[in-house]
């Protein structure tokens, strides 16, 4: 893992420390894939500002696309309502990364880490990591949820439980009665009145952009040799069409990116390469299959 310095805390350091973050976790991905190479995009916003979105298809990551945005202008209308700001320029950085394996033993991981300010002086971090299973493992499930709360008390003893309950909440597909897969931390909005309480919130932010590739190469290589059979394939379609409707009705980063004017195949990059629905499907009693779907119904289980 590189070492980054800390950065101070205006738009210009936050920036280039999510840029350098954006590579670091891409580098330690192609290494974990060992074949699969990031293909770069750079894109430029209509409105003001751009991107960098990096898309990798490998032997063990299927679909993955790491993203940097940084993106400035006039805020919409539909958007200054739903945040309660009156009209004004803003800027907003970040990023963003959806990782769709191979094996279907292996699960997807989310992450997201992101700041966003206005010229009126409203400024806050917002961002987190999920994990969705195909196939829950208990163990596994400690394991994350146990480095994301080593993560989280290092900054304050109440995160990890108030960012647990807020990514059960937020990850919920409500039209479905499950959970997107077994949560992990998300936080939005989160600000300071003095700098030094920007410069620790930013401190936290960082710390969870690091946590994302020492919690998730372990995982991928648990599993990406595990052999399966069409039966596990085709169960991580059907989890991937969860994800799918997820992103698509309740997301509100899609919604917010879309609504922005940004890059419809960046903020889509996240949707997974095949995914499938069957009318009314109901898993085997007693398979594997059924009980990740009752793990799936216990909103806010706690897994350590």
């Amino acid at each position: 893992m590189k070492t980054f310095s800390a950065p101070s805390v205006d738009r210009v350091s936050i920036t280039e420390y999510f840029k350098d973050l954006q590579d670091d976790i891409c580098q330690q991905l192609e290494t974990a894939d060992g074949m699969g190479r990031f293909q770069e995009d750079a894109w430029e916003r209509a409105g003001g500002g751009g991107g960098r979105s990096r898309v990798i298809i490998g032997q063990h990551i299927e679909k993955g696309g790491v993203n940097f945005s940084a993106v400035h202008g006039a805020l919409p209308e539909k958007i200054a309502q739903a945040l309660k700001l009156d009209s004004a320029d803003f800027f907003a950085t970040g990023v963003s990364i959806v990782l769709h394996p191979s094996n279907p033993y292996t699960p997807i991981i989310h992450m997201n880490v992101r700041y966003f300010e206005t010229d009126g002086g409203h400024w806050w971090f917002g961002g987190g990591i999920d994990l969705t299973p195909h196939y829950i493992f208990t163990e596994d499930a400690a394991f994350f949820h146990q480095a994301l709360k080593t993560t989280c008390d290092q900054h304050h003893h109440d995160h990890y439980p108030t960012f647990k309950a807020w990514a059960d909440k937020y990850f919920y597909i409500k039209h479905r009665g499950e959970t997107r897969g077994i949560g992990g931390i998300f936080f939005d909005q989160l600000a300071g009145c003095e700098e030094n309480s920007k410069a620790e919130t930013f401190a936290f932010v960082r710390a969870v952009g690091e946590t994302f590739c020492p919690t998730y190469i372990p995982l991928l290589h648990k599993h990406k040799n595990t052999p399966f059979s069409e039966r596990e394939k085709n169960w991580q379609y059907l989890r991937r069409g969860r994800y799918v409707e997820f992103n698509l009705v309740w997301d509100k980063g899609t919604k917010f990116g879309l609504d922005t004017d940004g890059r419809t195949e960046s903020i889509l990059m996240s949707l997974p390469p095949t995914a499938n629905w069957v009318y009314n499907h109901h898993p085997e009693p007693g398979s594997p299959e059924e009980q990740t779907l009752k793990w799936l119904s216990d909103k806010g289980k706690e897994w350590i």
